[in-house]
């Protein structure tokens, strides 16, 4: 008799993780207390890591086929000068893919796709995850997980002081670069997609005009290289995420006994690494690997994340840097590495591996 997984959250890594339990001959259900949680309109970018651990699934093809490659990416002062600079081409030939764009819709519904009907349950809420009687309970909850009330009870998420807009605009003529732009107290950015569109994302304080209001949030980047501010003026308001950014301090385990915690629930980061979704498909795939050996799995998954998460956040200051005087001097310094060396500088986050 086949043993049986319940994942909790039909987000990214719960439908990753569900992929990967069967391909280990689990039985698996999903349960998802939205009643659309495949609509989710903002893109996303997938790094090497992720895609590597989207081939280890079995969808990493599929995936590819309905995202968009960079042709270059990186990071820019609100003058539009690159301070460090990543080529697609050359990520590719050191780490096998570049970096891929697409809608977060896309991604989830490729991974739906490729279970079986009837395995996710969309509407139900799973109340006490401790008394489901399954043989695994993964945590695929999000960033407000119950799941992980049965692993870390005490752990509660930050609050970083910003906000995040992430928007749409159409576009007759994509940008060929995409990248992130830091100004002062604020930074924003874009990734182009392949469909006409520019998936665009802007951070500012919680406590600014901009925070809330989106003609606020036009004028404030108002100033900003083209094309920032032509895209802000053409997005569609419908499009409008707006959430306030959170992080989760590194917990020690993300296991309990039969329960595992994988993606925000276990390791919830800021978005400054561009990690967060790619780091909780790493955590499928090594759980898929490891499902009889849960401390295996803790053991590889605990250190990277907690590493990657610190990281982010640091970015994510440096970043936000209030002040004219501070912010110039960290665009001089970023001014002064080479695009060779920030590219060796992503090994430690891109070479990762799915276990044997």
């Amino acid at each position: 008799m086949a043993r049986r997984a319940l994942v909790v959250g039909a987000g990214i890594g719960g439908l990753a993780a569900a992929v990967a339990l069967r391909g280990a001959g689990w039985d698996v259900e999903v349960r998802e207390r939205r009643d659309e949680p495949w609509d989710e309109g903002a893109g996303i970018s997938l790094w090497p890591n992720a895609l590597r651990a989207l081939d280890a699934l079995g969808v990493g093809d599929d995936v590819r086929a309905v995202g968009h490659a960079h042709e270059a990416g990186g990071i820019r002062d609100r003058h539009g000068h690159w301070l460090a600079r990543t080529d697609n081409a050359a990520l590719a030939r050191r780490h096998g893919d570049g970096i891929l764009v697409l809608a977060r819709s896309a991604l989830l519904r490729t991974l739906a796709g490729a279970l079986p009907d009837g395995t996710v349950r969309t509407g139900v809420a799973v109340e006490d995850p401790g008394a489901a009687d399954h043989d695994l309970v993964v945590g695929a909850d999000g960033i407000g997980s119950a799941v992980r009330r049965l692993v870390a009870p005490d752990a509660r998420p930050r609050s970083t002081g910003t906000v995040a807009w992430r928007l749409t605009a159409p576009v007759d003529d994509p940008p060929r670069a995409g990248g992130e732009t830091w100004g002062v107290g604020a930074y924003a950015g874009l990734a182009p997609h392949g469909d006409g569109r520019v998936h665009l994302w802007a951070v500012v304080p919680a406590g600014e005009a901009a925070a809330s209001d989106l003609d606020a949030l036009r004028r404030r980047l108002a100033g900003w290289h083209a094309p920032i501010p032509a895209l802000l003026e053409r997005v569609d308001p419908a499009s409008a995420l707006v959430t306030e950014l959170r992080w989760l301090p590194p917990l020690r385990t993300f296991v309990a006994g039969r329960v595992a915690l994988l993606g925000d629930a276990a390791h919830a980061m800021t978005p400054n690494l561009g990690q967060g979704a790619c780091l909780a498909l790493e955590d499928a795939a090594v759980l898929g690997a490891c499902a009889d050996d849960l401390a295996r799995y803790d053991r590889l998954r605990v250190p990277r994340t907690a590493r990657l998460t610190r990281m982010s956040r640091l970015a994510g200051l440096v970043a936000g840097m209030p002040g004219r005087v501070p912010t110039a001097v960290r665009d001089g310094v970023g001014r002064l590495v080479p695009t060779a060396v920030t590219v060796r500088g992503l090994d430690g986050v891109l070479s990762w591996a799915p276990p044997r």
